[in-house]
């Protein structure tokens, strides 16, 4: 399964999590479909879940997280987005009770584990639940950036 879970930070500071009715906190996002990019997802996920609108160029994808729960195999992006258009709404009311925006040490302990996994892949000093994930920080990529090659004519100089 391959999903996005989508960090929505307000001008605050704050986080943006959702009550699901099991009683777990979870971030927005959802499901790459067929054709879509993890930033075309996270942009459809969010105004899909909330009526929040972002353009799927703001969203910036800082680590792919995996876990295993239950026995399925999941791959989550991390999308990063500030600045998003609107106000929470409950759209899938069989899925979240309510949205609710909370400081970063405030975040509550009972989390959906994707978004557990996706916050500590964001923000390894929260205090989060412990859960089995594995991270993988992908924002090394743009800093390394001027010193990959873009294309087969312009290679770095060999290491001496």
């Amino acid at each position: 399964m391959t999903g996005i879970g989508m960090i929505v930070v307000d001008p605050g500071g704050r986080i943006l999590l959702g009550l699901g009715h099991d009683g777990r906190w979870e971030l927005p996002g959802g499901k790459v479909d067929p054709g879509e990019n993890f930033e075309q997802a996270g942009a459809r996920e969010l105004a899909e879940e909330t009526a929040l609108q972002v353009r799927a160029e703001d969203v910036s994808v800082v680590a792919m997280v995996l876990d295993s729960e239950r026995g399925i195999p999941r791959i989550s992006a991390a999308g990063l987005v500030q600045g998003v258009r609107g106000a929470p709404q409950v759209t899938e009311p069989d899925k979240i009770a309510r949205w609710q925006w909370y400081a970063p040490e405030d975040i509550p302990g009972e989390l959906f584990v994707p978004s557990a996994g996706v916050l500590r892949a964001w923000r390894p000093d929260l205090t989060l639940p412990k859960v089995h994930t594995y991270s993988y920080p992908i924002s090394v990529i743009g800093a390394e950036a001027g010193r990959l090659p873009c294309d087969g004519r312009n290679r770095p100089e060999p290491r001496k």
